[in-house]
């Protein structure tokens, strides 16, 4: 009986296993109960609350050696960080549909400021990348907001040509251009790892939006030879690849070139399974570069050990599951591009970032979100997240699972407590850009119900019976709109 049992269970058991346990945990055809919303806001701010307590970890010791107080680089974080909750908090309150006619300005302001990047005096050049400009004093880094505005633009142009996507000139054009564009101004301040993330939105927002997957091999198999032609044409690119096979370099010092990637691997093995204790690494004294920014991960697995990591990876597991959850459920085009781009982006940045500490990609200078010390990439990373909580919102409001709590705009429509707009309050008029929803039906079965006929549970009155009968006369239809009282008539004096 067992053998039988066995021969007749399928080949590929293990695969509908885990094929089943991801259905069960994605839940994408149920309707949402808020869970998606708390787990995503509880992952971010566990995250922007780590990554602040260990930047203040990893910098005081360079800041001390710089004169300056050990506090600076994460009191300058906490400061970003407030500022992208705010603004997390503003888009996660309103309808990301208004976003709608704010994605070319915000495009072509991102294309602007960044090729401000290389105007001498306005950009500056750190590490050997120019993507940043500075003024006053302050400092920003434009490929930040380059992704969020690419996204929102991918969205906006994918979703207005949705009917036309089949035929593969208008699934390229404008989309792609655009994105190779701002690829192209990134990579003109030498900076791989961003544009390789934003390669990483543009293949996203063609995905959701249903571009056929032969798209998708003909340019991978385009942007693999794209890839072997700037690395081959770098010294500096193939003696990274090369070291990171661990094969020396021609002409270059191998251990010179992955100093930074063997520290942060001698860094995680010092941790071990529980760590030296918070505060207490002894490669961020000068020994391992960047480890408050693209090597926090390091410093992480030093102090924090095995168990910290793993902790850090469960909360953006989390944050992947949660927000795919809230991705799925989108009937609608442009709010499944956009969540679908922001989840790409931020995801697949952590675990290039990630790949990178551990040594399973060669380095190429990726920020790990949320953790890793700079303001631009913090407050826009925020940002990506409030489109998906209102994304959630929505779904909480439809299930009735919580208040909504939207921040009125002007071009929308007000909303019910279902999540459904209501008609406006001109029934001539209607928001510019939004088709008029049916609502006088609906107000005509509410009078009749509030009249005791039949919807109403009861049975009809008598008059109601002497109206609908055959030789009654014909009333009209009652609209939506209530009857206005008469005042009472005056009583004259007899006189």
């Amino acid at each position: 009986m067992a053998g039988t049992a066995q021969q007749e269970r399928p080949s590929g058991s293990p695969l509908r296993t885990l094929a089943a346990l991801w259905k069960r945990v994605a839940q994408t055809e149920n309707a949402s109960s808020g869970a998606s919303y708390y787990l995503i806001l509880g992952a971010t701010l566990a995250l922007t609350a780590i990554g602040i307590l260990m930047v203040l970890s990893a910098s005081s010791v360079e800041n001390i050696a710089a004169g300056e107080s050990p506090y600076s680089a994460a009191a300058k974080q906490a400061v970003f960080g407030a500022a992208g909750l705010v603004l997390m908090l503003f888009l996660s309150r309103i309808n990301v549909r208004w976003l709608k006619r704010l994605a070319w300005p915000a495009l072509l302001l991102a294309v602007a400021l960044l090729g401000l990047v290389q105007v001498p005096g306005i950009g500056k050049s750190v590490l050997g990348n120019r993507n940043w400009i500075e003024f006053g004093g302050f400092t920003f880094q434009p490929s930040e907001a380059a992704k969020l505005a690419l996204a929102l633009w991918l969205a906006t142009v994918l979703t207005a040509k949705a009917p036309l996507l089949a035929s593969w000139k208008h699934a390229l054009v404008p989309a792609v251009p655009a994105g190779f564009g701002i690829i192209g101004l990134i990579l003109w301040g030498e900076d791989l790892g961003t544009a390789l993330v934003v390669m990483m939105i543009v293949a996203a927002g063609l995905f959701f939006a249903g571009v056929s997957g032969r798209f998708f091999v003909v340019a991978g198999l385009v942007l693999a030879a794209g890839a072997a032609v700037l690395a081959v044409t770098s010294p500096n690119r193939m003696c990274r690849i090369s070291s990171w096979l661990g094969q020396e370099c021609a002409g270059a010092d191998s251990e010179q070139i992955s100093f930074q990637s063997t520290q942060g691997l001698f860094a995680l093995a010092e941790g071990g399974w529980l760590g030296v204790g918070l505060g207490q690494s002894r490669l961020k004294y000068n020994w391992l570069p960047e480890a408050h920014n693209d090597y926090i991960f390091a410093i992480i697995g030093e102090e924090l050990g095995f168990v910290g990591a793993l902790v850090v990876v469960a909360l953006f597991a989390v944050l992947a599951v949660s927000i795919y959850r809230v991705v799925g459920r989108q009937e609608d085009m442009f709010p499944r591009i956009l969540g679908g781009t922001v989840m790409v982006w931020v995801l697949g940045q952590a675990a290039m970032n990630m790949g990178v500490v551990t040594g399973l990609l060669p380095v190429i200078g990726v920020p790990l979100p949320f953790i890793s010390y700079g303001g631009s990439a913090l407050v826009m990373t925020l940002g990506g997240i409030g489109v998906v909580l209102s994304l959630a919102r929505e779904e909480m409001a439809a299930s009735g699972a919580g208040p909504m709590g939207w921040i009125r705009l002007p071009g929308l429509p007000r909303r019910a407590p279902g999540g459904e707009a209501r008609p406006p309050r001109n029934p001539g008029r209607s928001a510019p850009g939004l088709q008029r929803t049916g609502s006088q039906p609906a107000e005509s079965a509410r009078a009749g119900t509030r009249s005791g006929g039949p919807d109403a549970g009861g049975a009809p009155s008598a008059s109601s019976a002497q109206a609908t009968g055959p030789g009654a006369p014909k009333r009209p239809a009652r609209t939506g709109a209530r009857p206005v009282p008469r005042p009472p008539a005056k009583k004259r004096k007899a006189v």
